[in-house]
């Protein structure tokens, strides 16, 4: 099934995708849903019901979690952009954590100032659904609630000041997820991802997420041994070869460009990019 969190007017509201449109659950977003024990049967009853917003109303995606307790990303996992940013592979992941105030909708237009170096990266995010803590692969498979499409838009100038990379990383409201999240029943257990990205009209990334160096399930059993997910926590799963800051010359993002996210059976994302003159 797929789940997403719709804009209605100044708050949001989870839904579930029903025959021809969209049905309202009464929760604020899907990491909220997510916290409720029978959440799948809800959305199943759901379902099956008239739809509140019809296939032909217009419905504003706002980002499909609002309310995660963690957004946690790993850096450097394909091996193609590990080998673009001159780095050897690495041991173990490397990680970083985002405030849920980052992330925003798969249409809204992303607002930068303070920063000339912005920068596209494409990912996978993986979304828990059960409580984890020093979990097993298996066990942190078995976790995950879905998968949606993600941009890791970062801020490069700011990355690069200093050798941790969280204030670039940061921007408030700068990383789309959406437009929702299509459950893991739909796939196989280790499902298999194309990422692609583009700049306007040029795609300049594309990657397999059978290439990861650290897959999804592994990706959750080894944060759980350190810190517990809960329900409607994010986890990125890192970028393809392909980013503006890993091309000769290096090239980021101007005003009024669009960059666009697609991951087949996922969704797509189409983001507007506002940089401040000053």
């Amino acid at each position: 099934m797929k789940i997403a969190t719709l804009r209605m007017g100044e708050v949001t509201q989870a839904a579930v995708a029903a025959a021809d449109g969209w049905a309202l659950l009464p929760f604020g977003d899907v990491a909220e849903l997510l916290r409720s024990q029978n959440w799948q049967e809800m959305a199943e009853t759901a379902m099956s019901s008239s739809p509140t917003f019809g296939a032909s109303d217009v419905v504003e995606f706002a980002s499909a979690l609002t309310t995660s307790n963690k957004v946690i990303c790993c850096g450097l996992n394909y091996g193609d952009h590990i080998t673009e940013m001159g780095r050897d592979l690495p041991e173990h992941p490397t990680l970083f954590a985002k405030y849920a105030d980052t992330l925003t909708g798969p249409n809204s237009e992303i607002n930068v100032k303070n920063s000339r170096a912005v920068d596209w990266e494409a990912e996978l995010a993986v979304i828990v659904g059960d409580y984890v803590s020093d979990a097993d692969v298996k066990t942190a498979a078995a976790a995950i609630a879905g998968y949606a499409v993600s941009n890791d838009v970062s801020m490069r100038d700011w990355q690069k000041r200093t050798l941790q990379w969280f204030q670039g990383k940061n921007f408030a409201a700068s990383t789309p997820v959406g437009p929702w999240i299509t459950t893991a029943d739909e796939f196989d257990d280790d499902p298999t991802f194309t990422v692609e990205g583009w700049v306007n009209d040029v795609r300049v990334q594309f990657g397999d997420t059978s290439t990861l160096v650290f897959p999804p399930a592994e990706l959750i059993s080894y944060i759980s041994r350190f810190t517990p997910l809960t329900p409607g926590d994010v986890v990125l799963t890192g970028t393809p070869g392909g980013v503006g800051s890993g091309m000769t010359p290096p090239r980021f993002l101007a005003d009024g460009d669009v960059i666009s996210t697609r991951i087949e059976g996922l969704g797509i994302l189409k983001n507007a990019v506002s940089i401040a003159s000053t």
